[in-house]
């Protein structure tokens, strides 16, 4: 193998797999996103090229990877959360295929889950939640989000990179029936030190989520209210 595709967790460096943190250790090239944790970072050798992916549009990361690997370099593409839920990993791999190079693809935790159980929400529970609908917020202005079928889709909604667009979002879902008094949370910065949770009916979430900055993910649904019971009161903020 040659570049390995490699989750890095939901902002937690513990989170990374064993797997995962294993190939940072031995990286001879890592190119990383912005928010996986500098102490992930610093696990690679010290001899070890870093490439910052902010600095580079994504078909620039897709041919450096080719670039990197066709030279047989040891390549750790290091991605928060997991390479393939909303990393861009599948457009990587494709261009690694079509290259005709060696790769792996090392899942990592996602924060589909991983961010509300950290806020003390468990997006599925017996009784109140079966079944949990993932979407980008990026999709919300470009009107590429159905909200009618949203809005009619039970169990819990869990909503990547929809900080900025969250007024947008909860006005297209409730304006399509969904109730304006769904409970609703924000997760910011989940699993750091960092991490603060907002919790409002999502008629109200928006206005109440205003201080909030991102990485933050976005869950709606009944299963919200259990954080109340599961993270004792003088821990919420």
């Amino acid at each position: 193998m040659t570049v390995h595709l490699v989750g890095a967790g939901p902002g937690d460096p513990g989170l990374i797999t064993a797997r995962g943190l294993e190939l940072v250790r031995r990286a001879e090239v890592l190119v990383y996103d912005r928010l996986v944790a500098e102490e992930l970072v610093a696990q690679a050798p010290a001899e070890a090229l870093l490439v910052p992916r902010d600095a580079h549009e994504q078909d620039e990361i897709n041919e450096l990877l080719v670039a990197l690997g066709q030279q047989g370099y040891e390549v750790v593409r290091l991605k928060g959360g997991d390479p393939f839920v909303f990393g861009r990993g599948g457009e990587e791999a494709l261009a690694l295929v079509a290259a005709g190079i060696d790769f792996e693809v090392v899942p990592g935790v996602s924060s589909i889950a991983a961010a509300p159980a950290a806020a003390g929400i468990p997006v599925t529970h017996r009784g109140v939640s079966a079944q949990v609908t993932i979407v980008s917020g990026h999709s919300a202005d470009g009107g590429d989000l159905d909200f009618e079928a949203l809005a009619a889709t039970g169990g819990t909604l869990v909503v990547f990179m929809g900080l900025r667009r969250l007024p947008a979002i909860a006005e297209g879902l409730i304006a399509h029936g969904r109730d304006g008094d769904t409970p609703a949370a924000v997760i910011a910065a989940a699993t750091t030190p960092r991490e603060r949770v907002v919790t409002a009916p999502l008629g109200e979430i928006a206005e109440a989520a205003e201080e909030l900055e991102s990485p933050a993910l976005v869950v709606i649904g009944d299963v919200v209210p259990l954080r109340s019971r599961l993270i004792p009161m003088e821990a919420h903020a």
